[in-house]
């Protein structure tokens, strides 16, 4: 054990403190207080620490509402110590961070994108749509400890959804899973409910419908329960939104949906271009491609293609002229190669959907060195209760 004094947040729900000199993660901590920690993992030039006793708290710190948060417990939560209005602070500090360190923004251009996180509608609890719960080798369900294969039963989990919580799928209810690798549960925002085991890799449907309904941008959507969706409730509509109104599309224009999902972009940006315009949608998963065919076969200005990213650019699967681009990629970032395929694309805008601060802070910099400018930025609370937050950024030839 070591006492430590807490300096700054940083990426993946830690805090920042030194030990001698050497850097040391600590989570469950909060900047300024004074803790003791026990070390955790040892690594060439840094450390990682849980803070097992708080000596001197922070204003901001409060007891959590989860039993099964903390040290050596559940890791689905990050901030579950931290005021919900302190999280969105804390969610902010470490996007505006990640835009100096790894953007190489000025702190002139970061003031001018007034970084803020948005909190979406509901709350901070009971928010999660879909929750895989992992399954241990007695069978019995339950969530998984930080950076650990280890799993802890649970009664409940406080962050998903209602529908959810009833179900009678954890240890708690007498459930075992002996053939299961994992329990998948959907509450839809169409009303449906969803119980999958994974079996072997491959959802096996326990309960409920084997298509469930969600609700965005004016239309009802059909898709598997495993099919990639946003998981809380409002944020599917909230992106929407945000990326309609910073592209601004006009009637006509040509648009590529990259990264597409289950189609939910592109069908927004259908409706604003108009039977006269033409969108492209980009989607390797099959399960998203199928979706996505299925519900915008009444679209048709819309084309899905089948395809990487990656490829579908390198190959000419997809080419211009294209005015808008949407740029929804996955947690480790659109990378280089497809930034600097875009920029020189002709658009007049890209909207950029992320889920990683680090990962977009990157692609920020490959960005500028191609001579585009990120104009806006906004952050939002879909993930609450952990370290995850969701930015839209609006770029444009500078």
């Amino acid at each position: 054990m070591v006492e430590l004094t807490i300096d700054a947040v940083a990426p993946g729900g830690h805090c920042v403190a030194r030990l001698d000199g050497q850097i040391v993660f600590v989570r469950h901590a909060l900047p300024g207080e004074r803790v003791i920690a026990e070390i955790t993992e040892v690594n060439r030039g840094y450390l990682r620490a849980d803070a097992v006793t708080v000596l001197e708290p922070s204003a901001q710190r409060v007891a959590p509402p989860c039993p099964y948060a903390g040290p050596n417990l559940c890791g689905g939560c990050d901030l579950q110590h931290v005021a919900p209005s302190a999280q969105l602070d804390w969610k902010a500090d470490v996007v505006r961070e990640q835009l100096r360190r790894l953007g190489r923004l000025t702190p002139e251009e970061i003031d001018n994108l007034g970084v803020r996180v948005e909190p979406l509608p509901g709350g901070p609890l009971g928010w999660r749509s879909r929750v895989r719960y992992a399954v241990d080798a007695t069978g019995r369900a339950g969530l998984l400890k930080h950076r650990s294969h280890e799993v802890v039963p649970v009664d409940r989990c406080l962050i998903a959804h209602p529908a959810i919580q009833s179900l009678p799928v954890l240890s708690a209810d007498g459930q075992r899973w002996p053939t299961a690798e994992a329990v998948e549960t959907v509450a839809s925002t169409g009303g449906d409910v969803a119980v999958q085991l994974v079996v072997d890799g491959t959802p096996v449907t326990e309960r409920g419908p084997e298509k469930v309904r969600e609700l965005a941008a004016g239309r009802e959507w059909q898709l598997p329960p495993d099919a990639f969706w946003q998981v809380h409730p409002a944020a599917a509509q909230t992106l929407v939104d945000a990326v309609l109104e910073l592209l601004a599309p006009r009637t006509g224009e040509r648009a590529w949906d990259l990264y597409g999902g289950a189609g939910l972009f592109a069908a927004a940006l259908a409706e604003r271009v108009g039977p006269t315009g033409r969108v492209t949608m980009v989607e390797a998963a099959p399960s998203g491609v199928a979706a996505a065919r299925e519900n915008l076969a009444d679209l048709g200005q819309v084309e899905v293609v089948s395809a990487k990213v990656e490829t579908a650019l390198a190959r000419r699967r997809i080419t211009g002229p294209v005015d808008l681009v949407v740029l929804d990629p996955p947690r480790t970032g659109a990378g280089a190669d497809v930034v600097r395929a875009l920029t020189g694309t002709g658009a007049r805008a890209i909207g950029y959907v992320a889920c990683d601060p680090a990962a977009f802070a990157r692609d920020v910099r490959v960005f500028a060195e191609a001579g585009w400018r990120l104009v806006a930025l906004r952050g939002y609370d879909m993930f609450p209760m952990t370290q995850h937050v969701e930015c839209v950024g609006l770029f444009t030839p500078a």
